[in-house]
């Protein structure tokens, strides 16, 4: 890396790709670049380097057009749109784009993909994926100022659930559904009120499927070894 790069974006770029960073080379989509957009605004925000190569190395932005595509992105390409903001950087005769994106408190975001569909995404360690219908209904769940509290009183399914997790790392969605017989919206509803409550933790592995597990924060305890029920 050359010598003239300022400390902060040296020390940047020196934590790597990850969670709360992303390098970009350059932009020529629009729909890309709005899914980092949306996983950073939906997970824990984050920062996009334009001009960077996935090794690290500058090779600086094109020209202006690219922070157009950032602004086209962020309010055509997201809904509700995306808020960011951005710093540039000049190292030697290059320029570097610093796009820091905030944890959103209107989450789900959605990203428009190629097809006109519009997509929740996630972010995983240094990917982005989509997530699935139980995380977007708790984001709505937390976002939402007028909803009701969540009450559970815990019946059988959920009994048998915990149960499974205190004993478990982890269960994934499929294999909830098959030792436990109930229906998928059964199983969405439970999955959504004890995560909306922290009771129950939602994680992705490396291929972005998603893991439910027991958040033992909270201590639960619990002897049934009841079967579920609907």
């Amino acid at each position: 890396m050359s010598e003239n790069v300022p400390k902060y974006l040296k020390d940047l770029i020196a934590q790597r790709e990850g969670l709360h960073l992303d390098f970009k080379f350059e932009i020529s989509d629009y729909g890309k670049i709005a899914r980092s957009l949306v996983a950073f605004a939906n997970t824990d925000g984050g920062k996009l380097l334009i001009g960077v190569k996935d090794n690290g190395n500058i090779a600086g932005i094109r020209s202006d057009e690219e922070l157009y595509m950032i602004q086209g992105a962020a309010k055509l390409y997201c809904r509700p749109q995306v808020e960011y903001f951005f710093t540039s950087w000049q190292v030697g005769k290059k320029s570097v784009l610093e796009i820091t994106i905030p944890k959103s408190n209107r989450r789900p975001h959605f990203a428009k993909n190629e097809h006109g569909k519009w997509r929740a995404y996630v972010r995983v360690k240094d990917n982005n994926f989509i997530a699935n219908s139980v995380l977007i209904r708790v984001w709505r769940n937390l976002e939402n100022p007028n909803r009701e509290p969540v009450s559970i009183h815990f019946k059988r399914k959920e009994e048998f659930l915990l149960k499974f997790l205190s004993t478990h790392e982890y269960i994934t969605f499929g294999k909830l559904k098959q030792i436990t017989g109930l229906t998928s919206r059964t199983i969405e509803d439970m999955l959504v009120d004890l995560i909306t409550i922290h009771v129950v933790n939602i994680n992705f592995d490396d291929r972005g499927i998603p893991l439910y597990r027991l958040n033992q924060k909270n201590g639960i305890n619990l002897t049934t070894n009841s079967a579920p029920e609907n």
